[in-house]
């Protein structure tokens, strides 16, 4: 389907708007994506949305969707699969929709973009947030992080991530698409993704962190952690990281090992740390890759989605001391944030990210979040301006008016 619009950009707006109005219109869950360092757009549509609990996480059984699950499963947020029944795809170089898009666009044909933007902004202004949340003052946050350091100390833990929560107001002329599009822009080497579904709200995120990924044979994940802000022409040569900055990314790296130890593979391929960009941070990586034919483990995405999550990145080590801690001292629902998202069995490839760097859109709000991996060496002032990063990795074009 050709797009008469004279502007690319316009055109990409006026497409992921409709489709978002569509689903609106139709109490309809959708989801955007575009993959890192992809070139195109993809976007569902599911009218029968339903959520089933932990069986989503058998991913093999599962039709062609996405998936969003909730950093802990609970009766209020419950994993959600938004199938592909409806998928459009809009090629991000050109100014056209693919040929694979099943979707009629002919009512929003005549409909200025702007009125679409409208009535997204306006449904967004008058959504509910199922979550308890409130902002975290810096007061909460430094106690938070000085408890942390007091039980690794004493030996109870070696890391845990606490979180915090940042409010900002949604502008008057807030545009979802326009939003979307800019973040596709700055950053090319995340997972850029916005879902809706009356069981989850509205998110929008820039994730620099896959979970999982299969695709044929290969099984990929990674430790990322350590985090500081890219600086000059070439952040790479001038990144100096401190001793607890390493330490906090072994952390990461050992605790992917002790997964793999305990389903009792050793046949993979480790590589790092090195330090990645992402979003204007630096950060340590390490990516481990495994031949699940040579290994003879074919269901491994599945295996190590329920060992890895919530990883060590997101919640700490040892996990259940970690977890304990966590519900104890966070004032606040972390919902869907530091869960895991993404496109599951599309085009025979799965590939799940830890959904950081995210805001929760509802009630004329912006609802951004952030957390600070904690060892015995950490500062707590540093962890807070840290915390201030992350949030504005997005919130600064959330909050930016057009």
């Amino acid at each position: 389907m050709e797009i008469t619009n004279t502007k690319t950009s316009t055109s990409k707006e006026h497409l992921i708007s409709s489709l978002f109005v569509k689903a609106i219109r139709k109490n309809a869950a959708i989801a955007v994506w575009r993959k890192p360092k992809a070139s195109k757009i993809e976007i569902i549509i599911d009218e029968d949305l339903h959520a089933n609990g932990e069986s989503l996480k058998e991913l093999d059984d599962l039709p062609p969707g996405f998936m969003a699950h909730p950093f802990q499963a609970s009766a209020v947020h419950s994993p959600i699969y938004i199938k592909a029944g409806n998928y459009s795809s809009i090629d991000l170089k050109g100014n056209h929709q693919d040929d694979e898009q099943s979707e009629d666009f002919s009512e929003f044909e005549n409909t200025a973009t702007t009125v679409l933007a409208t009535e997204i902004r306006n449904f967004i202004s008058t959504a509910k947030s199922k979550s308890n949340t409130s902002t975290t003052s810096k007061e909460a946050f430094l106690t938070t992080v000085e408890k942390a350091i007091a039980a690794i100390k004493s030996g109870d833990l070696y890391k845990v991530v606490p979180a915090k929560t940042k409010c900002i107001d949604l502008p008057e002329n807030f545009d979802l698409a326009s939003v979307f599009l800019t973040l596709c822009e700055a950053y090319p080497n995340a997972f850029i993704n916005c879902f809706y579904s009356e069981n989850t709200g509205f998110y929008i995120g820039a994730s620099p962190e896959t979970l999982i990924r299969t695709k044929g044979d290969e099984f990929f994940t990674m430790a990322l952690a350590g985090t500081q802000i890219a600086k000059g022409e070439n952040p790479l040569k001038n990144a100096a990281w401190t001793q607890k900055e390493i330490e906090e990314q072994a952390l990461v790296s050992r605790y992917i090992v002790d997964c793999f130890k305990k389903i009792r593979l050793r046949e993979y391929k480790e590589i790092g740390p090195k330090t990645t960009v992402a979003g204007g941070l630096l950060h340590l990586k390490s990516e481990f890759w495994v031949d699940m034919s040579a290994t003879n483990f074919p269901q491994l995405g599945s295996v190590m989605l329920d060992l890895l999550h919530p990883t060590s990145a997101i919640c700490g080590m040892p996990k259940d001391q970690a977890l304990e801690f966590l519900q104890s001292e966070e004032s606040f629902d972390r919902a869907y944030f530091s869960g895991f998202i993404g496109p599951v069995n599309m085009d025979e490839e799965t590939t799940l990210y830890v959904n950081l760097r995210c805001a929760m859109l509802a009630n004329k709000k912006i609802w951004l979040y952030a957390g600070a991996g904690i060892t015995e060496d950490s500062v707590p002032e540093k962890e807070w301006e840290e915390t201030e990063m992350k949030c504005n990795i997005i919130g600064q074009f959330l909050q930016t008016k057009k």
